[in-house]
């Protein structure tokens, strides 16, 4: 069992996802080596994202996502770190005791 809300967690999630804010966005040295048009549609592909089911999102806090992208197979996922990105989020629900970082990587990068 989980020690925080996961509903409210999905929701920071997607909200994050979708607008690119309210977290720090990472794209791995992969993904910035390509050409900036294709970065831009990932991007796109990430913030639009909605396929969750129990094989790819089996907590319920979509927080991971695979796609691909111009041939590229894609990554992205989120980690929730304390304000000072040095441990573990005490509650990943909580935004004022949260750092979320979604990073975006090639798939070969994970």
């Amino acid at each position: 069992m989980c020690d925080y809300d996961v509903e409210r967690v999905r929701e920071l999630n997607d909200l994050s996802r979708s607008s690119m804010s309210g977290c720090r966005v990472v794209i791995t040295r992969g993904v910035a080596a390509l050409p900036a048009q294709q970065v831009r549609e990932i991007l796109q592909a990430v913030r639009v994202f909605d396929q969750f089911n129990s094989s790819n999102d089996p907590y319920g806090e979509h927080d991971f996502g695979a796609i691909m992208v111009q041939g590229n197979s894609i990554f992205w996922r989120f980690d929730y770190y304390d304000l000072d990105l040095v441990m573990r989020s005490p509650d990943p629900a909580d935004p004022a005791v949260t750092l979320r970082v979604l990073t975006v990587m090639l798939a070969e990068e994970y």
